[in-house]
């Protein structure tokens, strides 16, 4: 059986007879560590990265898959894809242990039906063109596990992230991405430093993919959707930037094209 690091002991004792004080600091200071820890697997994130751009060129999708907290980090990078970056909603999906009521409450043993995450996949005719990457803290979660297993058979690319050295969700991924940050706080409470590597890990793939697929110009998000009046301001404020023009003519050129790369290109044609 593997020693699993998600499930060590605290180095925190007695938690409950400390100060609140004392006892955000504690967790402050534990979470100083995971970006240090991330650094470590930046060649392995790189890696997986390089894949995911060269399937999506070739019109493929990118699947996020997990069960609780891994499950629901990755729906919401899913989810944050298609305002930030104006790519279509099927491009990077997220799928959870228990369907959609998972989301906002835990389904019992969804996670430990190796059958299902396969099956999940299937509803969205999973091809060779796609990526899937498996998001379990412990490393040993049976859905992510018998998906990435199914994958691996019909030749499709799969890739993992896990807070555990040696698991069989890393021996199972093509591209295994291992953030080992220790310990929790709270002894096995992986929605705290195992989830923050998790977060920083997606934002990281996410980001650097949709660049290398030209969604970002210089640093901009010229591509985003004007979902509100804040990001519409951000919209003519960037046009403004790129053309010269007054608020509100880049205002009016935003509203008309519907997004920042339209807005400009017209202009400068």
């Amino acid at each position: 059986m593997i020693n699993k690091t998600t499930e060590a002991e605290s180095n925190h004792h007695n938690l409950e007879n400390k100060s609140v004080e004392e006892l955000l600091t504690g967790i402050n200071n534990e979470d100083k560590t995971v970006p240090f820890t991330v650094e470590k697997v930046i060649p392995n994130i790189t890696i997986l990265v390089e894949e995911i751009v060269k399937k999506l060129k070739n019109g493929g999708r990118l699947f996020y898959m997990g069960a609780g907290t891994s499950g629901r980090l990755g729906i919401v990078d899913a989810s944050e894809c298609p305002p930030t970056f104006g790519v279509e909603h099927g491009l990077v999906l997220g799928l959870i242990a228990g369907g959609d009521a998972a989301i906002r409450k835990a389904v019992e043993f969804a996670e430990d039906d190796a059958t299902q995450g396969w099956k999940d996949l299937q509803d969205y005719k999973i091809n060779k063109n796609d990526v899937v990457i498996g998001i379990a803290a412990s490393g040993s979660t049976p859905y992510v596990i018998g998906a990435l297993e199914e994958c691996n058979k019909n030749g499709i690319s799969t890739g993992c992230i896990t807070c555990n050295k040696g698991s069989k969700l890393a021996a199972v991924s093509k591209f295994p991405i291992e953030v080992v940050v220790g310990p929790e706080f709270v002894t096995g409470s992986t929605r705290m430093k195992s989830g923050t590597a998790q977060k920083l890990v997606l934002n990281m793939i996410s980001t650097a993919v949709m660049i290398k697929l030209g969604k970002v110009k210089g640093n901009k998000m010229v591509d985003m959707q004007l979902s509100n009046d804040k990001l519409v301001d951000r919209g003519t404020q960037m046009i403004m930037k790129e053309t010269g023009l007054d608020y509100t003519t880049s205002n009016k050129l935003l509203l008309e094209f519907g997004s920042v790369r339209k807005a400009v290109d017209s202009y400068k044609k």
